[in-house]
C-alpha cells in the first residue's frame, strides 16, 4: 500500500469535487476521442442568461429547465447503461418504457420539455389564441428534440442552429413586443452556439443533450414569436416529418450517402476514424 508522503498538500474538498464533476462530464465520443459535456453546460448557462433579457425571468426560467432535463439525461443514462440496466431509445421506447411503468430520463424529457415550451408559449407577450399557443408550445419542444436527434456528429446541430438563429435575430420582423422578443430569444441561440462551434469541430466537447435541447428550444421559441402563422405551421409540420422519419431512419445514413449534405457535415470537422463512443449516441 502507498501513502502520500509526510507533509504533502491534500487537494482541498472543493478540488476534488471539482475532479469528480470534470470525470463526470467526460464522455468518448464516436471517434474514440475524449470530449467534454461542460460545453453544453455552458451553452445552457449562456442562453439562459442572455433569456433574461426576452420576458425576463420566466423565458430564462424556462430554458434553464429545459437544459436541466437534459443534462440529467447526459448524467444518468450512463450511470444506468453501466448498472446494466435497459436502456430504451427513441420517442418510442422512451413513451413505450414509461407505458409500463418505468420512467426514464427520455422519458421525463418528453414530457417536461413540452409542458416547459408550452408555458412558454401561454406567457408569450402579444397575441395569442389557443389553437396557437398549443402549435407554438409544440414548434418549440420540436425544435428542441431535432437539435438533439442532429447532435450525433461535431458541428453537425450547431451547423442547423445559427443559419436559423441568424436568420431570425436579423429578419424578425415589426417592433412590438412578442417580435423584439423573438429577436431576443434568437440571440441568445447564435451567441453561445457560435462559441461553441470550434470546440465542437475540433472534438474538445460536445453538446450533449443539454446543449442541443436548450438551443432548439431558444430557436423554436424564437420561430414562434417572430414568424407569421403560416410560416409557424409549415415549420411545425416539416419538424414533426423529420421527428417521425427518424424512428424510422438514421439521419447519418442519409446525410453520408447524399453528396452536398456530406460534404457540409464534414466542412470543419478533424478526419478520424469512425467508431461507436460509449455517450449512449449512435452514428
Amino acid at each position: 500500500m502507498t501513502s502520500s508522503a509526510p507533509g504533502a498538500a491534500q487537494p482541498s474538498r472543493a478540488a476534488r469535487i471539482l475532479q469528480g464533476l470534470r470525470l463526470e462530464l467526460r464522455r468518448t465520443n464516436f471517434s474514440g476521442r475524449s470530449v467534454s459535456l461542460a460545453e453544453g453546460a455552458l451553452v445552457v448557462a449562456t442562453v439562459s442568461s442572455l433569456g433574461l433579457r426576452s420576458s425576463g425571468r420566466l423565458d430564462a426560467g424556462l430554458l434553464a429547465g429545459v437544459g436541466v432535463l437534459g443534462l440529467a439525461d447526459d448524467l444518468l443514462e450512463p450511470r444506468q447503461r453501466r448498472a446494466g440496466r435497459a436502456i430504451s431509445k427513441g420517442l418510442r421506447g422512451h413513451l413505450g418504457a414509461l407505458r409500463t411503468g418505468r420512467l426514464t430520463t427520455g422519458a421525463a424529457k418528453a414530457l417536461g420539455i413540452p409542458l416547459l415550451t408550452l408555458a412558454g408559449a401561454a406567457a408569450a407577450p402579444g397575441p395569442r389564441a389557443g389553437a396557437m399557443v398549443l402549435a407554438d408550445g409544440a414548434l418549440a419542444a420540436g425544435c428542441a428534440n431535432l437539435a438533439n436527434l442532429l447532435d450525433l456528429r461535431p458541428g453537425r446541430a450547431l451547423k442547423v442552429v445559427l443559419p436559423a438563429a441568424v436568420a431570425l435575430s436579423a429578419l424578425t420582423p415589426g417592433e412590438d413586443t412578442r417580435a423584439r422578443s423573438g429577436r431576443v430569444l434568437a440571440v441568445a441561440a447564435l451567441v453561445p452556439a457560435a462559441l461553441a462551434l470550434p470546440a465542437d469541430l475540433r472534438e474538445h466537447g460536445m453538446l450533449g443533450d443539454s446543449g442541443a435541447n436548450v438551443l432548439g428550444a431558444a430557436v423554436g421559441t424564437a420561430a414562434a414569436r417572430a414568424l407569421p402563422v403560416p410560416a409557424r405551421l409549415t415549420l411545425l409540420g416539416v419538424v414533426v416529418a423529420l421527428t417521425l422519419a427518424s424512428e424510422k431512419v438514421s439521419f447519418s445514413a442519409v446525410i453520408d450517402s447524399t453528396p452536398a449534405l456530406r460534404a457540409m457535415d464534414l466542412l470543419g470537422r478533424r478526419s478520424s476514424p469512425v467508431t461507436t463512443g460509449d455517450d449512449g449516441r449512435t452514428p
